[in-house]
């Protein structure tokens, strides 16, 4: 005689049943599949590129605990590629918007919001509730910072990066390998460049973050396959995916078989970067001076400036200003004797940003003639000033 196994009240309602109906019918979820995911908690770590889809679909699929950390305001720069913000919340805390969104998308979806940037005074406790953690965070201090926060915790992680048209992602389960198992130290500050400096098609963005949902939801209901020990590359530009496998290192500082990293650390300080007391003081400086693109052409026009294109030689490579002369930002200091402080010096870049910081760096050294191009390249181009492409 057939008898229940289990006494108490339905596992999911019949509006989930519902809601639901089209993934519960899947042999790998099921019922009791679904019930796992309402009892879950991911936490996703960047409410911008990578974690907007990821968290959509998180949320959709009915993981009942979504946690988001992310310190930033919503920036019209940002409406391109982060789909959980809309036009209307331009200034808003990222996190308040991502919490509307999901709420609406699924009532049934707890959302925890971290309004502030991830630390390693906060990481542990932030990160240590959550089953699975899906890492959409934008740069090297905080990548290692989560990826080390995961291993001391025993957290699975579910990892992605993107620029320009390329992607790559991964799963690091415990026991099995780190991030820093593929990547042991960061690359030397400025060598690789942000979304800012180098682009990113918004797509990407989505087809990735959507990617490491579907890797979380696996890990969720210890289903299929994961990227775990597979390091996935997608190149959208040319639409080619390649699979490169990796493997646990028994000598990494943190996972491996004798660890020495026990702790969280100094992360800016191990990226070679400011830290953040330094970060905010630089954010308190006065408005750095620029000039249009208009207001530059005819200083150029007349030989009353110099132009200096701080990007990379590759960037150069491909399109350029008539007349600029290439002095990579991380070449600056060591090549100052090629500017002259007694005439006005035009700084540009390709948005304005690299070349700002450049500018704010050679007004601090007594250049009193310094000027950036504001907008960069890229305004250059939209009043139809004259350009130079390929290389010389």
């Amino acid at each position: 005689m057939a008898r229940s196994l289990m006494q108490g009240p339905p596992l999911l309602t019949n509006e989930q049943l519902e809601r639901y109906s089209r993934q519960i019918i899947l042999q790998e979820v099921g019922v009791l599949g679904q019930r796992r995911l309402l009892d879950s908690k991911v936490l996703v770590v960047g409410a911008g590129g990578l974690g907007s889809p990821a968290s959509i679909y998180l949320a959709a699929a009915g993981v009942g605990t979504i946690g988001i950390v992310d310190g930033d305001r919503v920036d019209l720069t940002n409406l391109h590629r982060q789909i959980l913000h809309f036009t209307h919340d331009i200034g808003r805390p990222k996190t308040q918007s991502a919490r509307r969104h999901l709420e609406d998308i699924n009532p049934d979806v707890k959302v925890i919001p971290y309004q502030t940037t991830l630390t390693s005074e906060n990481a542990l406790d932030i990160l240590k509730d959550y089953d699975v953690v899906v890492n959409g965070s934008d740069n090297f201090p905080t990548r290692y910072l989560v990826n080390d926060a995961c291993v001391l915790l025993g957290k699975p992680l579910v990892d992605a990066s993107i620029l320009r048209w390329e992607g790559q992602a991964t799963v690091f389960l415990p026991g099995r390998g780190c991030y820093r198992c593929l990547f042991p130290s960061p690359p030397p500050p400025g060598t690789v460049p942000s979304c800012a400096e180098g682009g990113i098609i918004g797509a990407l963005a989505g087809f990735m973050g959507t990617l490491q949902a579907i890797e979380a939801i696996k890990i969720l209901l210890g289903r299929g396959e994961t990227l775990a020990n597979r390091l996935f590359i997608f190149d959208a530009l040319e639409m080619d995916m390649r699979i490169v496998r990796w493997q646990r290192n028994p000598a990494c500082p943190v996972c491996g078989d004798h660890p020495t990293i026990r702790e969280l650390i100094d992360y800016e300080e191990f990226c070679g970067l400011p830290g953040r007391h330094a970060v905010a003081a630089e954010v308190e400086t006065p408005t750095v001076p620029e000039v249009n693109a208009e207001e530059a052409w005819e200083l150029l026009q007349r030989g009353e400036a110099q132009l200096v294109d701080v990007r990379e030689m590759w960037e150069w490579t491909q399109l350029r200003i008539p007349g600029a002369r290439l002095i990579p930002k991380g070449e600056v200091l060591r090549r100052l004797h090629e500017l002259d402080p007694s005439r006005t010096i035009i700084v540009q870049c390709a948005s304005g940003q690299r070349s700002a910081e450049v500018t704010q760096l050679l007004r601090q050294r007594g250049y009193e003639k310094v000027f950036n191009l504001a907008g960069g390249i890229i305004a250059w181009m939209n009043q139809r000033l004259p350009v130079e492409f390929g290389s010389q």
